[in-house]
């Protein structure tokens, strides 16, 4: 099925030409975009080389670019100064992890490795996915990167699902964090989607039969309001632990081990890797096989079915995987508060459960129209105004958009 043209509209082609001018001078030749996503099923499964579901949604990161005949990417995104990166040195540098230049470094360098001829170029860019939304502000850049290099150098040589494996390997190797794949992909790819990672090289995706804008329920995205700084340890733990779980065995990770194996060896793990690792891979095997129902429900128009599996995946999430609240943290448990209103305001509707890496972030819950308002309204009164916010599923994932007449 092909994905409809995405289309800039004349107010925002004028706001980005005039970011550009004021930026680099002259106008910008070309437009990119990228969208942030969303994962509706396998929370940290993707690290896993697990299964997902996920989504691309309609916020987005955009761009105004012209090449500059130079060696050296500009890249000016609103409200952040401006990165500069020489293309003649593309390895990675200990001065730029977890910094936005070593994400260009990186995207850059893997299209050179594959035999593109990347050039400067000049871009501003302008985003709607905020930083720490919990929809991945940091993979629709990634994407959006990729996108713009295999579109001006590359001849659109790559595919989008390509693309996502780049700018994964961006993050893991020049910016400095163990991520997955999921997010890349839900960005690059677009629509509805759901991933089978287990090897690696070529991850299954496939499109998801379903149309959640006639399903009764809106998508709803919380943001806690709370920090991400100084949980970078909260987050490689979960990896990390695992690997430990995963050594045991030999393996690199839990989808080549037998869950009934490791069931039989939980005695022998939880004196070698401790109870806490233990739990958080019976969690993988839980979620891990939740995604492929979660989809069948969906494609047989079972809603309710689906919904309830949501709401299996947040308690395991909360109770297994423990990426609800940081390791000692008891004044400030956002995240935990967050799914209490979802509960509270639900009234047993819809379902609920924390979104994406955890601990801080975002909570996705799924609310049935006829309580919505009330619904956020009541979350945002505690977390603040525009805490809630209601989104829909964007069919393009990662492309050059169309200027509309």
């Amino acid at each position: 099925m092909a994905v409809p043209v995405l289309y800039l509209n004349p107010e925002k082609k004028q706001k980005l030409d005039a970011g550009f001018a004021a930026a680099f001078g002259g106008a910008p030749e070309r437009y990119f975009s990228a969208p942030g996503r969303t994962e509706i099923g396998g929370n940290h499964t993707d690290h896993q080389r697990g299964r997902v579901l996920a989504a691309a949604v309609n916020l987005d990161t955009v761009a105004a670019v012209r090449v500059n005949g130079t060696d050296t990417i500009r890249i000016l995104s609103q409200g952040y100064p401006l990165c500069e990166v020489d293309v003649k040195e593309l390895t990675p540098r200990a001065d730029e992890i977890n910094t936005t230049p070593a994400l260009i470094r990186g995207v850059a360098a893997r299209f050179a490795q594959l035999g593109c001829k990347v050039q400067g170029f000049d871009a501003y860019c302008e985003s709607t996915v905020l930083p720490g939304s919990g929809l991945s502000s940091s993979a629709a850049y990634e994407v959006l990167i990729g996108t713009i290099v295999n579109h001006l150098f590359f001849e659109g040589k790559v595919s989008q699902a390509e693309v996502a494996q780049i700018g994964q390997y961006a993050e893991n190797v020049f910016f400095g964090k163990p991520c997955g794949l999921m997010d890349q992909t839900a960005s690059a790819v677009g629509n509805l989607v759901t991933i089978d990672f287990f090897d690696k090289e070529h991850p299954v995706i496939q499109p998801v039969n379903f149309d959640f804008s006639a399903c009764g329920h809106a998508l709803c995205i919380i943001d806690t309001r709370a920090s991400h700084a100084d949980l970078t340890d909260e987050y490689a733990a979960i990896p990390n632990e695992i690997k430990a779980v995963c050594a045991h065995f030999g393996k690199e990770v839990l989808s080549q081990i037998d869950e009934a194996e490791f069931y039989a060896a939980i005695p022998a793990l939880r004196t070698s890797c401790g109870d806490r690792a233990v739990l958080r891979a019976v969690h993988f095997y839980q979620d891990n096989a939740r995604v492929p129902k979660q989809v069948a429900a969906l494609e047989a128009g079972d809603f309710a079915a689906f919904l309830k599996l949501v709401k299996e995946s947040g308690h395991s999430s909360y109770m297994y995987l423990q990426n609800v609240i940081p390791a000692g943290y008891k004044e400030h448990q956002d995240v935990a508060i967050a799914l209490a209103l979802c509960e509270h305001y639900l009234q047993g509707k819809g379902a609920y459960r924390v979104h994406g890496g955890g601990f801080a972030g975002t909570v996705q819950a799924f609310v049935p129209f006829e309580i919505l308002e009330d619904f956020r309204v009541g979350i945002d009164s505690v977390l603040g105004e525009g805490a809630c916010h209601v989104l829909s599923i964007r069919p393009q994932g990662g492309v050059e958009m169309e200027v509309q007449a």
